[in-house]
């Protein structure tokens, strides 16, 4: 039987519903080679020869596909259809030759297929053709190009910026997008400006609002009315002339739907309407793709097949009717520069399938398909047609002009299906519906009500618009969005907040290094032109190997001079760089160099494992921080008072905010702190909160049976404590509420205490108690359950424990996630428990092939997420 070969078993699966048993159909469970982490993977002297290393998971895979061979040695790779999908083949192809799998003159197949369905797979098999060279090399260009900026800029990192993580070519110009839009939040001056609103009513006594556009016979610019003095005089002028209405006009509008999706999109409107972030997002759709939903979701390309076309048009008349059918079909038509990802856009295989149709039982994946069914219905539907209605109001004096607008939705068109998200909230006057209004009609006032504005600055990145960004210009490929992202986050560069994205302080000094020392490399026209090259190189139309050395000439030159600067004159530049930042003048006028701890130090930028701070240069004698983001900052540190002779101080570390009782010395080099308790606010401390925490433990009472009861907080939040005297060690009990510590009494100690003794808890003898039961094990048996850890849910299976994603909520997690994170984490041999279930559970050896695919998703996401 031929051997075919698709990256994962979900895919496999699928494909093997089509082809039978005629055929073998294998995974290799993503990428099976990759250059070694080691110096000299890319051979920078030797024309960039690459060094490749089957990855230890992936070892058993290609002898899978090996031993496969022997039977027949016809190999047909059908992995995805991009750039990626083409390297693994080759890298396939190669693997396998090398162990003489198969022979140097056996031909090798290669089909490609959009979508998972039987008519695409069919077709494909029956016009196989060989891999696509050129592609090959803008993969090898790519790869060649992430290791050498990684491989050589990220110990310069190490060396020069203690507690920076990498650096990428991609990551560091995303990273660079978060931080300047950071700065440009912080150099804002808002700008005060009035608008002046009048509730007018109809001769019907209909009510509506209206707003001031002309004053003292001049049109209103933004900034007219800059204070509240002028509003109220702006308010004196309309309320002290009768008002008419001078026109009314109303015009016909149209609105047409959006392109269908594209990845890039896709990730923005999902982010929009369910805050899912980039990575789960592509996760969650090669789910529904490799299960034969949806089309290929990594695509720059917003075209329909036409038979797709007339599928949407005869699904939208059978569920809306003929008049939300357009006439003619609607074209789009693809802009992307690099054709080799442009293929169709996203959109569901059978149109005719609703999310409800397809019984989806993960949460996230009918939610995702359901979006793309309705975008993909949508963009072949009938415009929305609306009539919009401007009307002036004015006075005979021409000295007070009010405006009121609206609209009416005449026709909904695919409004009746979808309509795109917005990534900011906009008000839109447009949006409201008036009454019936008659020019000539007079306009008699119920209120007229002055409103102070100010300007905002630029909202920061959500992950829908940093994609937008980088999509803009031309940084990255659909590909590499979502891995990106997730990178700079995982590497504690940027953390993100309420959906928006925040740079942290080792992200801020990362950024300002490389734009001092590697500029050239973090601008986004170089990033861009350099993708433009790679894109010739997939087109066939440029020589990879020239793009790597001139790429290499320049920049071993930039590494080199780098790597001869002392960490000092690098802090030097920086401290230089940032000046604006972190010295802002200081109300008082005073210098805002000067230590304001001890009065004559000078500030200056320091290097932490944390990312950076700024220090007093007097150090050891003063031991003034803040944190880079200035003063008053979340870190910044400050005397709350003082108790017997000490100062008590307000200061933030590593592992957050605590209190501590007088300053280090020779002789007291560690002088008593505090952390602050789970709900204790920085900004709400005082002296007698302070000394509370510091007087900890606190002594409750002496126990009946002897030995002192005792409070107080520790690593796994608070606690009561006691040893009896012929006990080994003393036992502990969780407190619920922090103030239980300062309150608790001697009767509800003694009484925790007996409960405790009694039930162990969650010792070896206890089990813990599941947040959720998922069921047995699909392929091995076994409880799988989801379970509440110290360092936060994961998932249980046998002695297995995976690690839950951080965007996945515990309740939120399904069982094929489970499997999933499970198989990862036997594969990276944190636990080698799975595979003996399986080979015991399997009565010959066929029947091991789909527990051993189970980690496939993971890992097909993991290629190029």
């Amino acid at each position: 039987m031929p051997v075919v070969v698709v990256e994962s078993p979900a895919k496999a699966k699928t494909i093997n519903k089509y082809l039978g048993s005629d055929y073998t159909v294998l995974a290799s469970y993503g990428h099976v080679r990759d250059l070694p982490p080691k110096d000299g993977s890319v051979d920078t002297d030797n024309d960039f020869d690459m060094t490749w290393e089957i990855g230890v998971d992936s070892r058993k895979h290609v002898k899978a596909i090996a031993d496969a061979l022997k039977d027949d040695p016809n190999l047909i790779l059908a992995t995805d259809p991009d750039r990626e999908g083409e390297a693994i083949s080759w890298h396939l192809e190669e693997a396998l030759r090398k162990r003489k799998a198969i022979k140097k003159d056996t031909p090798v197949s290669r089909v490609v297929f959009n979508a998972i369905t039987k008519a695409a797979v069919t077709e494909a098999m029956q016009n196989p053709r060989e891999i696509d060279a050129p592609l090959v090399e803008a993969y090898l260009a790519r790869r060649a190009l992430d290791y050498l900026v990684g491989f050589n800029l990220s110990p310069v990192l190490w060396r020069k910026l203690p507690g920076a993580r990498s650096a990428g070519r991609v990551q560091s110009v995303c990273l660079r997008l978060i931080v300047e839009r950071e700065m440009e939040i912080e150099a804002f001056n808002p700008q005060e400006y009035w608008t002046v609103k009048a509730v007018l009513s109809t001769a019907r006594g209909q009510d509506y609002e209206a707003r001031l556009t002309v004053l003292a016979g001049k049109k209103l610019e933004k900034f007219d009315i800059a204070n509240a003095t002028q509003a109220e005089l702006a308010v004196q002028a309309i309320e002290s002339r009768d008002l008419t209405i001078t026109s009314v006009e109303a015009k016909p509008a149209a609105r047409n739907p959006s392109a269908p999706f594209m990845t890039s999109t896709l990730q923005q409107e999902a982010s929009r309407k369910f805050g899912m972030g980039a990575r789960a997002c592509m996760s969650t759709a090669q789910r529904l793709y490799e299960a034969g939903h949806i089309t290929y979701m990594r695509t720059d390309g917003i075209d329909m097949a036409p038979e797709a076309v007339t599928e949407a048009r005869a699904a939208i008349a059978a569920r809306f009717g003929d008049k939300y059918v357009p006439k003619e079909a609607r074209i789009y038509k693809n802009k992307a520069k690099n054709a080799q990802e442009a293929h169709e856009c996203i959109r569901p295989t059978n149109l005719g399938a609703d999310a409800a149709a397809l019984k989806l039982r993960d949460a996230d994946q009918a939610k995702l398909y359901d979006l793309i069914w309705k975008r993909t219905l949508a963009c072949q539907m009938e415009s929305a047609r609306m009539e919009r209605t401007t009307v002036e109001i004015g006075s005979a004096d021409g000295q007070v002009g009010l405006r009121a607008t609206g609209q009416v939705v005449l026709f909904d068109g695919f409004m009746a299906v979808y309509e795109e998200g917005r990534d900011d909230a906009v008000v839109d006057d447009d949006d409201k519906r008036l009454p019936q209004i008659s020019q000539g009609e007079a306009a008699p006032k119920k209120s007229v009500t002055p409103e102070q504005h100010h300007t905002q600055p630029p909202p920061r990145y959500t992950e829908a618009t940093l994609v937008k960004r980088m999509e803009e210009l031309g940084i990255g490929r659909p590909s590499t969005y979502a891995s990106v992202i997730t990178t700079i986050q995982d590497r504690e560069y940027v953390r993100k907040e309420q959906n928006r994205l925040f740079p942290e302080d080792k992200g801020r000094i990362v950024t300002i290094f490389l734009l001092n020392f590697f500029r050239k490399y973090v601008g986004y026209e170089f990033t861009s032109s350099l993708e433009d090259e790679l894109d010739d190189v997939s087109a066939g139309n440029r020589d990879y190997k020239k793009v790597l050395e001139r790429f290499w000439r320049d920049f071993s030159a930039a590494i080199a001079e780098t790597s001869e600067l002392r960490i000092s004159e690098v802090l030097d530049v920086l401290d230089a760089a940032l000046a604006p930042q972190l010295y802002p003048p200081r109300e008082d006028g005073s210098d805002p160099r000067v230590c304001p701890k001890c009065g004559n130090g000078q500030l200056h930028l320091k290097s932490s494992r944390t990312g950076g701070f700024v220090g007093c240069g007097n150090y050891p004698e003063c031991t003034y921080t803040r944190p880079i983001a200035g003063e008053g900052a979340d870190g910044d540190e400050r005397v709350l008072g003082e108790d017997a002779g000490d100062e008590i101080w307000l200061k933030s570390g590593r592992f957050g905010p605590y209190v501590q009782r007088g300053e280090p010395t020779p002789e007291n080099k560690k002088p008593p702190r505090a952390s602050l308790p789970k709900g204790w606010q920085k900004d709400e401390m005082d002296l007698a909160k302070a000394l509370t925490l510091l007087s900890l433990p606190r002594q409750i009472g002496e126990h009946p049976e002897g030995g002192m009861i005792s409070s107080n907080f520790g690593r796994f939040g608070p606690y009561v404590m006691h040893q009896l005297p012929d006990d080994a060690k003393p036992t502990y009990a969780n407190l619920k509420d922090p103030n239980d510590v300062f309150e608790l009494g001697m009767n509800r100690a003694v009484e925790l205490l007996a409960e405790k003794r009694a039930n162990p808890g969650r010792g070896r003898s206890a089990a813990a108690k599941p947040l959720k039961e998922l069921g047995e094990h699909p392929e091995s048996g076994g409880a799988v359950n989801v379970m509440e850890g110290r360092y936060g849910p994961y998932v249980k299976w046998e002695k297995v424990n995976a690690t839950i994603p951080k965007d996945v909520e515990a309740g939120d997690v399904t069982m094929e996630q489970a499997v999933e994170w499970i198989a990862e984490k036997a594969a990276k041999g944190g636990k080698k428990k799975a595979a003996p279930k399986k080979k015991a559970a399997a009565k010959k050896p066929a029947a091991k092939k789909p527990a051993a695919k189970k980690a496939a998703p993971k890992k097909a996401a993991a290629k190029k997420d």
